[in-house]
């Protein structure tokens, strides 16, 4: 299985071309489209919520990760195998909070190349032939090597920021929620919002937060528009304090 985690949105022609370098590269692979609405650049978003929601996907799947402002640069390109997963994509940090949390992990340097290269287009041309190349059980011609740390590093284990907000409204913070416990007030701007299990312990039109199906702390109105309701926006800061 290959699975896709972009910045590329799907209005544009960018995903599709994923697609079809896969389809011919490896045609008997299944291809998910997990993620392409990681914020546009957005290499520390996508860093956080890569580990989120790559986790349960099986031993041996191989993941396409493209979030590369610095593409046709001096990145380099790499290979991380991570609990029995591959993720293949830029060394900008995009795989350092994914590295940190894995019990195994091994990084290694991309030197295979193929015969068209473009310079701003390494998701096609490069990462989803070295992806099928891997899904298809074969090593690309690469060496180890250790990953590039982000140029602001180093960064928290987990980010008191939103960094994506869904189409509901619901803002997705860095937080892994196990670390906080449902007795902590979470504050965003002016707002002190409780723990709730699910959007229906509280009463339509209220905020809470709450543990999403990924793991991460979440900001939600039941039945409504977190991000608009409350003022939320992407990179906006948020605070965890003890119930008062």
């Amino acid at each position: 299985m290959i699975v896709l985690f972009t910045d590329f949105g799907i209005s544009d022609p960018y995903v599709g071309q994923l697609h079809a370098a896969l389809a011919c590269a490896a045609p008997a692979e299944p291809v998910i489209d997990l993620f392409h609405a990681v914020p546009d650049f957005d290499i520390r978003a996508g860093a956080y919520l890569l580990p989120a929601y790559a986790a349960g996907f099986p031993v041996g799947t191989v993941f396409v990760c493209v979030v590369d402002p610095g593409v046709g640069g001096t990145r380099q390109s790499v290979m991380l195998e991570a609990d029995g997963c591959w993720y293949v994509g830029p060394d900008n940090g995009l795989f350092d909070i994914l590295a940190r949390r894995a019990s195994v992990v091994q990084c290694r340097v991309i030197r295979w190349r193929p015969p068209r290269l473009s310079a701003s287009f390494h998701g096609r041309d490069l990462f989803a032939p070295v992806a099928a190349r891997l899904a298809r059980g074969e090593l690309p011609e690469s060496e180890p090597g250790p990953l590039t740390p982000p140029e602001d590093a180093p960064w928290p284990d987990d980010l008191a920021a939103v960094l994506y907000i869904d189409h509901y409204g619901n803002a997705i913070t860095g937080l892994r929620a196990a670390a906080l416990g449902t007795d902590r007030v979470l504050r965003v701007g002016d707002q002190a919002l409780c723990c709730a299990r699910v959007f229906s312990e509280v009463p339509a039109g209220t905020a809470c937060w709450y543990e999403n199906a990924n793991g991460l702390v979440e900001i939600s109105v039941n039945r409504g528009h977190a991000a608009a309701l409350l003022g939320i926006g992407l990179g906006d800061p948020v605070t965890v304090a003890d119930q008062p």
